[in-house]
C-alpha cells in the first residue's frame, strides 16, 4: 500500500526552536529538512542567519541550505521552483519533507502558489520607495487604498513592504495585485500540506533572543562580518539585509559600543519577530498554532496536529 504523500511545513519567529523541533520531528517520521528561510540560501553567512549547524546535518539530511552566493540576487521565484522539484524528490525517495523556516511570502508561494506581474521597472521601484521614505507608512497606505481599493482588504496597514509591491504594480500595470493574485494556483494539492506555527510567548521569545545574539558574537560574528565586508557586495542585493550585517560595521568603524551593538541587532531581532507574528495573523489563520517549553511535549503536539 502506497504511503500518502503529505509535506509538514513548519514556521514561527525567529529563535522560536524551529530546527530543534524539525529534526526531532524528521527523526520521528521518516523526514528530511527542506529550507523556507529567505537568509539561510547565503552560503557566506551562517553564523548572523543562524543555519543549522554541521552537526544537525549529521543527524538529519538538510536541503536548499548555504548554496547561494550574497552576490547574487534571490527570490521567491528562484526558491519556488527548487523547492517543488526537491519535494518530489524527497516523495520519490518514500521521505516526508519537512520545509522550515521564518519567511512567511515562501510558505504563501508554497501553499497557494506565485504570482507571475511584469517586471517592474527599477526607477519606477526606486521612486516609489522614495516615496514611502519621505511621507511615512500611514499616509503612503492611505494613497495605496485611493490608487487600489482592494488593497484595504488584503494588506494590514503597517504593511510596507506589500504595500509597495502593490502600490508599483498597481502604478505599472494599471491593474491590482489581487486581479493577479486570483488567477495564482499552487503546484500542489492543498491536502498534503500540514501546516505548524510556533506560537511561542512573546516574552520568552525575547529572552530567547538575547541569548542567541550572546551565541552569535561567541561564534564569531565579528569575522563573519569582516568577511562578508571584504567582498564588496551591491548595496541593493538582499543579503545585506542580513540582521546584525549594518550593527556590527558600525561597531569596526567604532560609531557604537559593542554593548550597544548587541543591544541593537536583539532590538532588530524582536521588531522583525514581530513582523513575522502579524504574518501569521494576517496569512496563517488555517494553521495549526502550537507551542510547549518542553520540546518532547511542542514534538508530541506537534505529530498529533500533522498525523
Amino acid at each position: 500500500m502506497r504511503q500518502e504523500k503529505k509535506a509538514i511545513l513548519i514556521a514561527g519567529p525567529t529563535a522560536s526552536g524551529k530546527t530543534k523541533l524539525a529534526i526531532k520531528l524528521a527523526q520521528c517520521i521518516n523526514g528530511e529538512i527542506i529550507n523556507a528561510d529567505s537568509m539561510q540560501v547565503y552560503k557566506e553567512v551562517s553564523i548572523l542567519t543562524s543555519k543549522p549547524s554541521f552537526e544537525d546535518t549529521k543527524i538529519i539530511n538538510h536541503h536548499l541550505y548555504g548554496f547561494n552566493s550574497v552576490k547574487k540576487n534571490f527570490s521567491t521565484g528562484h526558491w519556488l521552483p527548487m523547492v517543488s522539484k526537491e519535494i518530489k524528490k524527497q516523495w520519490k525517495n518514500n521521505k516526508i519533507p519537512i520545509i522550515v523556516g521564518g519567511t512567511g511570502l515562501y510558505f504563501k508561494a508554497l501553499t497557494d502558489g506565485l504570482v507571475k506581474i511584469p517586471n517592474i521597472p527599477s526607477n519606477l521601484r526606486l521612486r516609489i520607495r522614495k516615496l514611502h521614505k519621505k511621507i511615512g507608512q500611514k499616509k503612503f497606505f492611505s494613497l495605496l487604498v485611493k490608487l487600489d481599493p482592494l488593497a484595504k482588504k488584503f494588506i494590514l496597514a503597517n504593511d510596507t513592504q506589500r504595500s509597495m509591491r502593490a502600490y508599483e504594480v498597481k502604478k505599472f500595470t494599471n491593474k491590482s495585485l489581487f486581479e493577479y493574485r486570483k488567477k495564482t494556483k499552487s503546484n500542489f494539492n492543498k491536502k498534503v500540506f500540514r501546516k505548524i506555527f510556533i506560537n511561542i510567548p512573546k516574552e520568552l521569545l525575547h529572552k530567547k533572543i538575547e541569548k542567541r545574539v550572546e551565541q552569535m558574537f561567541d561564534e564569531g560574528a565579528i569575522n563573519e562580518v569582516k568577511k562578508f565586508t571584504k567582498m564588496k557586495v551591491n548595496k541593493e542585493l538582499s543579503s545585506n539585509k542580513i540582521i546584525g550585517i549594518q550593527e556590527i560595521n558600525d561597531y569596526l568603524n567604532k560609531k557604537i559600543s559593542l554593548i550597544n551593538t548587541k543591544q541593537l541587532i536583539a532590538q532588530k531581532t524582536r521588531q522583525y519577530a514581530k513582523r513575522q507574528f502579524t504574518w501569521a495573523r494576517g496569512h496563517m489563520k488555517s494553521w495549526d498554532m502550537v507551542y510547549s517549553s518542553n520540546i518532547n511535549d511542542l514534538l508530541e503536539k506537534t505529530i498529533n496536529k500533522i498525523s
